[in-house]
């Protein structure tokens, strides 16, 4: 068996961690010398890359002195917390990367966690030392810190730190003299980190951690073999630790082990090895194929969905203008497909064929699966988030609570204690930080975040940075008020024109501008008083011949505010629906008409 090491990396969103793994690939001969390759290799969906964080965990592995590395790129977002639980199991250490000025994240703290409970080794990388605001000691001081918080072993508090630019291509032990390449990371690695502790000698055994998905392969289980040797064609067993009455046949019928970034189909595969095994349609995360008799291996529970949103078959008077995608079947096998790869999320049929709830980490998981379908051609629209909540044995009802951290200059803290406080928010910790910034770190109920943080961009000028990190379940806290606006709904099905705009927008701020098809219970804008208010955008002007001298030139228009979807799904209430299209996202109301929306109220 030729060596090998199984490395997860830890990184807060935007610290540079793909970046370092793509340095790693480069300087590793894994691409030929004229290939050209771009960057972030491993965020490999059009989202990952445009929003610069990583969604779903990755494998791939580089080959250094005959060792085989294998390395799994992990979400840095506690909305994929899902993702990483599991994949944690795979790996013999991990490389926790830090920001030379921004230092450990909540998020960060999250993932190293759970590498402490599973006693995992860890190298720690201050990441871009080349920044003019580095601050690397006091940086390393803070990851210590962190260490003793988490309750790190004398061995984890004694491990080494390395000083990088992920984007330079450079890793050593010094800040002050950068090191040439990432030699000294490579060697790090083969010092630090044991080889996998696995029994080659004893009966298979292959831990599945995650699953993906192939349109040619169908449901493709990854995990670590620990145990024995893997046979393509192996006739095996499925059980699960935490489902005992689980217990099916089944056959191998493709073996993979990972080279770079691809899957290379192997005979076999000894323990230790991260290999990925297709022709088994049922296979769950969780599950442990082995021989009869054998017993499955333990396995974290995944974390439970805190919030969850309806989503339902587009019914407005715009239905199917705009999707390929319309239908409720079509809908519905969509959703059904998400949770194949999508452990943390669950989904519920509803007594109506039409629409069904999800449930997710967070407002960010969910509307990252909201913007993949519309870009995937998908037409639907969904209800506002809700928080889910439990009841322990005595019957009191639990919700769920949320750390929040916030970076924000001292002139901000005022409006943020402000607006946290009426939203049940407690202030835990207050530290000067560096250059003029505060952290504030605050314990807040889940749904008094949902809406706040459009709110925070703007108290803060958006030069505010907000982190947030699921808690625990605790005693419900009370109510909370909501939004204070009131909605502009369009009167009637029209086209909006500047003179029917110029007389809406006395009554609050527009969302649209002239020559947008409206229809009937649309909402147009919103009115700062807190009211519901029907307008009319599409009036005309009366003609006449009587012209008055330069008042029909100064029909001047404020512009229109553009919503992205997260603002959309904040901003909209209990009684309205944000319609998802491909080309457009329409806030309306659940009823439609004017006259039975005054029925109902009454």
């Amino acid at each position: 068996m030729k060596d090998i090491r199984n490395i997860a990396i830890i990184a807060h969103v935007d610290h540079g961690k793909t970046t370092l793994v793509d340095a790693m690939l480069k300087q590793s001969g894994i691409f030929r010398q004229n290939q050209v390759v771009q960057d972030r290799v491993m965020d490999s969906n059009d989202l990952e890359r445009e929003r610069g964080i990583t969604i779903t965990s990755k494998n791939t592995s580089v080959v250094y002195n005959d060792t085989k590395i294998n390395i799994i790129d992990t979400p840095g977002h506690a909305d994929f917390g899902g993702e990483v639980e599991r994949v944690l199991k795979m790996a013999d250490g991990v490389l926790l990367l830090v920001d030379s000025f921004e230092g450990p994240m909540p998020q960060t703290k999250f993932v190293l966690k759970k590498a402490f409970e599973l006693n995992l080794k860890v190298i720690v990388i201050v990441n871009k030392i080349d920044r003019k605001d580095a601050r690397v000691d006091e940086v390393i001081d803070e990851v210590l810190d962190l260490f003793i918080e988490l309750g790190a072993g004398d061995e984890q508090l004694e491990a080494p730190f390395l000083f990088a630019s992920a984007r330079g291509g450079y890793c050593g032990y010094s800040a002050l003299e950068p090191a040439k390449d990432l030699h000294e990371l490579f060697d790090a690695i083969l010092k630090y980190i044991p080889a996998p502790n696995v029994d080659e000698n004893g009966p298979k055994k292959l831990l599945i951690s995650t699953i993906d998905y192939s349109e040619y392969l169908g449901r493709i289980g990854i995990g670590k073999l620990e145990s024995g040797v893997l046979k393509n064609n192996d006739s095996c067993i499925v059980v699960n630790h935490n489902d005992p009455d689980r217990h099916i046949r089944a056959k191998i019928a493709g073996l993979y082990e990972f080279e770079g970034l691809n899957r290379v189909e192997v005979d076999s595969s000894t323990a230790g090895n991260i290999v990925a095994v297709t022709g088994i349609s049922d296979l769950e995360i969780g599950d442990t194929l082995t021989i009869e008799g054998e017993k499955p291996i333990e396995f974290v529970k995944i974390s439970e969905p805190t919030i969850s949103m309806t989503f339902s078959v587009n019914d407005s008077p715009f239905a199917g203008r705009e999707g390929k995608f319309v239908t409720s079947r079509q809908l519905r096998s969509r959703l059904m497909k998400e949770i194949e790869t999508n452990v943390s999320m669950k989904i519920e049929e509803t007594t109506s064929t039409d629409s069904f709830i999800v449930k997710g980490r967070g407002e960010l998981h969910i509307s990252v699966l909201i913007e993949t379908m519309r870009r995937e051609g998908y037409e639907f629209q969904v209800s506002k988030p809700q928080v889910l909540y439990k009841r322990d044995e005595n019957g009191q009802k639990l919700e769920p609570i949320e750390e929040v951290v916030i970076d924000v200059d001292a002139a901000y803290i005022g409006s943020i204690m402000d607006k946290l406080g009426q939203r049940k928010g407690e202030l835990k910790n207050m530290t000067e930080s560096r250059g003029g910034y505060s952290r504030l770190v605050f314990e807040i109920p889940a749904r008094g975040l949902i809406g706040y943080r459009q709110e925070f961009l703007t108290d803060t000028r958006g030069e505010g940075i907000i982190n947030t990190e699921f808690k625990a379940f605790e005693p419900y806290k009370g109510d909370i008020p909501t939004r204070q606006m009131g909605s502009l709904i369009a009167f009637e099905n029209a086209t909006s024109t500047a003179y029917g705009l110029f007389q809406a927008q006395d009554r609050g701020n527009l969302f649209i501008g002239p020559g947008v098809e409206v229809y009937e219970g649309m909402i147009v804008g919103e009115n700062p008083k807190g009211l519901d208010i029907e307008v009319n955008v599409g009036k005309e002007k009366q003609k006449t011949n009587m012209r008055a001298a330069g008042s029909d030139d100064n029909l001047r228009l404020v512009p229109p505010i553009t919503m992205s979807l997260e603002e959309a799904l904040e901003f909209i209430e209990d009684d309205e629906l944000l319609e998802v299209t491909p080309k457009s996202l329409r806030i309306r109301k659940k009823i439609l008409s004017n006259q039975k929306r005054y029925k109902s109220k009454k």
